[in-house]
């Protein structure tokens, strides 16, 4: 059982940073730091975005319009970190 918790736990923390790497490309293009021309840079931002958006869009749905801030990776994030701890906290052998 503790192999199936420890695969779980790692799969959480492989999200999570691609939530954070995906929030940190696309304010470098927002900002035209760098350019989604680039076929490289294209394909990882439309990967990352295919990756995260299925958990986002739900949460942005239910968000109020904050005038172009978008805080659905955040409270993305502390989802998955109180299910991280939820887990570990109650998984037995812990």
């Amino acid at each position: 059982m503790q192999s199936l918790y420890f695969l779980i736990d790692t799969v959480l923390n492989l999200y999570t940073w691609v939530i954070i790497i995906s929030a940190i490309l696309s304010w470098l293009v927002a900002f035209n730091v760098i350019n989604t021309g680039n076929r490289f840079v294209y394909m990882v931002g439309e990967t990352l975005h295919k990756l995260t958006e299925p958990a986002l869009r739900p949460i942005r749905q239910f968000m109020p319009n904050l005038g172009g801030i978008d805080i659905s990776p955040v409270i993305l994030l502390l989802l998955i970190f109180f299910a991280r701890n939820l887990l570990r906290e109650y998984w037995p052998g812990f």
